[in-house]
Parts: C-alpha cells; sequence; structure tokens
C-alpha cells in the first residue's frame, strides 16, 4: 500500500515542523497556517514514517512535532513515549492533537512528556501560535552543562537536594514532590503523577494534600533564594520545574 507524505517545501532554515495526523484535511488546513507563519510542514499519516523522520539516520532532525493521539498504525501515546527516550532526539518539542476531551488523555499525553495538548476541533492559527510559544521556551532551556553550574543539585543517593549548592531542609515528601518535578525539567507532572510519587497507594492524601506540600516547598525555595520561583502552576493540569 502506498501512503502519501506531502513535505511541502524544500529544505530552509525557517524551523521544520512534523505533521502526524492522517486526516488529510485537517493536515493540509494547519500546514497552511505554519507554512504562512514561517514554518517548514512536513506531513505524515503514519507511525512508521514518522520514525523514519525522526531516525537518527534522518539528515534534518525536526524542530517540533505535532502529533495526533490516534493513528491507523498505533497512538500518538506510544510515539511520544518513544521520542523522548531516544538518545539524540529526545527533546525534540511535542504538541499532541485529540479528538478525545476527557482530562485523563490530557494527563497521560503530558506524563509521557508532551509539551502541550490541543483537542480537536481547533483554530489552525491557534495552534500555529502555540508552537511558535513552545518553540521559545525551548530554545530559552539552558542547551550546556558546562558554562554554569546547575541551579539544583539532586543526590538521589543521598536523598538530598541543593538550590544554589546550599542544601534544603526537606521532609520526606517535599523531597520526594521536588525530586520528581526535576527529574522531568519543564514538564508537567499531574498531581496524581506527584500523588503517586510522594505518597504511593496512601488513601489519605488527595490534590489538596499536594498543593499544601507545593506551597510550603515553594515557600522553603523563595526563603533561599528570594529572586527565584521555580515551580510553575498550570491550572488543572498540575506542576512543572521551569529551571
Amino acid at each position: 500500500m502506498f501512503h502519501r507524505r506531502t513535505q511541502l517545501q524544500p529544505a530552509t532554515t525557517s524551523p521544520r515542523i512534523l505533521i502526524v495526523e492522517d486526516e488529510d484535511a485537517i493536515a493540509e488546513t494547519l500546514s497552511y497556517a505554519l507554512r504562512t507563519d514561517g514554518f517548514t510542514p512536513v506531513h505524515v499519516r503514519l507511525l512508521a514514517d514518522a520514525r523514519r523522520e525522526l531516525s537518527s539516520s534522518s539528515p534534518v532532525a525536526p524542530a517540533l512535532v505535532v502529533l495526533d493521539v490516534g493513528l491507523p498504525d498505533g497512538t500518538g501515546f506510544d510515539l511520544c513515549r518513544e521520542i523522548r527516550a531516544m538518545p539524540e532526539r529526545g527533546n525534540i518539542p511535542i504538541i499532541m492533537l485529540t479528538a478525545r476531551s476527557e482530562e485523563i488523555d490530557r494527563v497521560v499525553g503530558l506524563e509521557l512528556g508532551a509539551d502541550d495538548y490541543v483537542v480537536k476541533p481547533f483554530s489552525p492559527r491557534e495552534v500555529s501560535l502555540r508552537v511558535r510559544t513552545v518553540l521559545r521556551r525551548a530554545s530559552a532551556a539552558p542547551t550546556s552543562t558546562t558554562t554554569r553550574a546547575p541551579l539544583f543539585v539532586l543526590d538521589a543517593a543521598a536523598q538530598r537536594i541543593t538550590l544554589g549548592g546550599e542544601a534544603l531542609s526537606l521532609t520526606r515528601r517535599e523531597y520526594l514532590l521536588l525530586k520528581t518535578l526535576l527529574e522531568r525539567p519543564r514538564r508537567i507532572c499531574s498531581r496524581d503523577m506527584l500523588l503517586d510519587a510522594a505518597w504511593g497507594s496512601d488513601a489519605e492524601s488527595g490534590d489538596r494534600t499536594v498543593d499544601t506540600h507545593i506551597k510550603t516547598l515553594r515557600a522553603k525555595l523563595k526563603a533561599l533564594r528570594p529572586d527565584l520561583d521555580p515551580i510553575e502552576t498550570h491550572r488543572g493540569l498540575g506542576y512543572s520545574v521551569s529551571v
């Protein structure tokens, strides 16, 4: 069977956006909006084609992947997980598209490492703006660990975290919460994920428990570094660490 792959522009210096979407009408309108905004969209319909575009043998890696959840040969969740495990291209930003509106689907995508999540039907121009925002955020992230000492240092063996070279005085729950966030920098961790990491099967704990401990954790970080507020709240989704 022949599967059409549409490469809309020749290689240019504009950011190359890989669209993994089996509905041609959606892909075409989204490609038009991206192209209008100065991007180079590349459309594939199958996970197999997307894997070829993302492989280390491909000469040019996409700057970002727009990834549909429901595809003929698998799910976008599978590919999102695979991308994050890639040694060379695991940090490529991902925006997920889905017809599903349930919160659990958004949470699953974000926990697997997606940077943003858009529910169909959507405005192609809005997605293009989100692409630009995610790319700007990714480019602002530090790319070298040799230019300066890291702000946070996690010593899992000693169960200790330092901030700017000073050890934080954390309770066990606070340590586990911050450890979980630091292991997924700039990725949203849902409250359920944080609950599982810090409290396990403790049935007495809930979302408010996470919120309360995050508030206390923020206060401790602020006391040590008043100029920083590294924990970001994502309403209805969870928390992330921005540095």
